[in-house]
C-alpha cells in the first residue's frame, strides 16, 4: 500500500453559481378597507413584488406616510362633535 494513492476527484458543480433570485410576489392578500385613499395606498405595496429588496424601503415609507397621513385627517375633518354628557344636579 502506498501513502500517495489518489483520492476521490473533486466533483464538478452541475451549474455555474446563480446570482441573486430575480423578485417574487410575496403573495400576501390585500383586502380593501372601503376607503378608496387608503385602498390606494394598500395597493401600492404589490410594487415592492417587482422591486429588488433594496428598493422595498421607498415604497414602505410612502405607503407609511399616506397612511400617517389618513389617520391625522381624521382629527381633522369638521363634523358633529360628540356630546358632552356632564350633567349637573
Amino acid at each position: 500500500m502506498s501513502d500517495s494513492m489518489p483520492g476521490p476527484e473533486p466533483a464538478e458543480p452541475a451549474e455555474p453559481a446563480a446570482g441573486p433570485a430575480a423578485p417574487a410576489p410575496l403573495g400576501v392578500p390585500r383586502v380593501p378597507t372601503g376607503d378608496a385613499a387608503v385602498d390606494a395606498l394598500l395597493e401600492r405595496l404589490a410594487d415592492v413584488d417587482h422591486l429588488a429588496a433594496d428598493g422595498h424601503l421607498e415604497v414602505y415609507e410612502d405607503v407609511h406616510r399616506g397612511l400617517r397621513d389618513a389617520l391625522t385627517a381624521l382629527d381633522t375633518r369638521p363634523g358633529p362633535r360628540p356630546e358632552s354628557h356632564n350633567h349637573r344636579s
